[in-house]
């Protein structure tokens, strides 16, 4: 009975994400007999309610490593902060020679950004958003450059909570 709960409860959480492939790669390995071909997947999931993750898989067929870049990626969950379909103020988010800006656009503006972090952040749930890819344009460094940006995202509360002050002495 709670192993059906269990997996009950699995499967409504596999319905709510939705995943994007953000890259396919094609790697040979040259060994003594020969050549071995293998792919390498990035994938970006999502619910569009402000948790979003991103894994990476590899195995011989497609199919495969795009499941197991799927696990990996429900794994590795983070929550946004979401203040009126936008994020609560500019940042950089960097990893390794990627860097990503993202900065908070009015309403109505849309996603501006390029494949991967246009990705990350609509299945994160952001409607608007400006950004700008800086330095490596690897696929899973913009991704994981990105993911950066939005975990040192904070709300007006969070910080205000930090400081011991009140929302409104820190917003003005």
């Amino acid at each position: 009975m709670r192993q059906d709960r269990k997996k009950r409860r699995q499967e409504q959480l596999e319905r709510t994400f939705e995943e994007r492939i953000v890259s396919i790669n094609h790697i040979t390995k040259v060994v003594k007999g020969g050549r071995r071909y293998r792919f390498n997947v990035v994938v970006v999931v999502g619910d569009r309610k402000g948790r979003v993750g991103f894994g990476t898989g590899k195995a011989v067929e497609i199919p495969d490593a795009i499941k197991k870049a799927v696990e990996k990626a429900k794994k590795n969950l983070i929550t946004v902060p979401i203040v009126n379909t936008t994020i609560p103020h500019a940042v950089t988010g960097e990893f390794g020679s990627g860097k990503v800006f993202l900065k908070p656009a009015p309403a109505g503006t849309g996603v501006v950004a390029g494949g991967p972090v246009r990705a990350v952040v609509e299945l994160a749930g952001i409607e608007n958003i400006l950004s700008k890819s800086l330095g490596s344009n690897t696929p899973i460094n913009v991704v994981r450059a990105t993911i950066d940006g939005l975990l040192n995202l904070r709300t007006a509360e969070e910080v205000a909570k930090l400081r011991g002050k009140t929302v409104e002495e820190i917003l003005g």
